[in-house]
């Protein structure tokens, strides 16, 4: 058997030349796992804005038909539910609640306010409501 001379000096080819200590093994797994559990704090912060910003589209869409249906309930001043019922009506088949009706009898325009609870976020805890208005007038055509 023939002895190996240890290439430029090192007695083993693949070993660094730069010396290593103990303390450091494992530390790439620990900071792995800190990047992973930014990233999962993240994504939840992702999830929580996504479900805040579809609750406010929901809510603007029933605030829209409760005032669209308040002021078509106005311009046409026929005998049935009185137009604020008829708002809340429209806004809860939305999924909202009706806060405010500025529906008056003789006008052709309604301002109505609305609520939608958001529900359960990841990273904010409690009951978050998301609130939207709106305004709708009928303009009736001239004869």
């Amino acid at each position: 058997m023939t002895a190996e001379r240890p290439r430029d000096g090192f007695a083993d080819a693949r070993a660094s030349p730069i010396p290593r200590l103990a303390g450091d093994r494992g530390s790439i797994t620990a900071l792995s796992a800190a990047v992973l559990a930014a990233m999962v704090v993240l994504a939840m912060g992702a999830s929580d804005v996504a479900r805040v910003l579809h609750a406010a589209s929901r809510a603007q869409t029933a605030a829209d038909a409760a005032a669209l249906a308040a002021a078509q309930s106005l311009a046409i001043d026929e005998e049935g539910p009185e137009p604020a019922a008829l708002a809340g009506e429209y806004a809860e088949r939305n999924g909202a609640v009706l806060e405010t009706c500025s529906c008056e009898r003789g006008t052709f325009e309604a301002t109505v306010s609305v609520r939608l609870p958001v529900g359960d976020l990841f990273l904010v805890a409690g009951d978050r409501t998301v609130q939207a208005r709106a305004r709708a007038q009928v303009d009736l055509p001239v004869p």
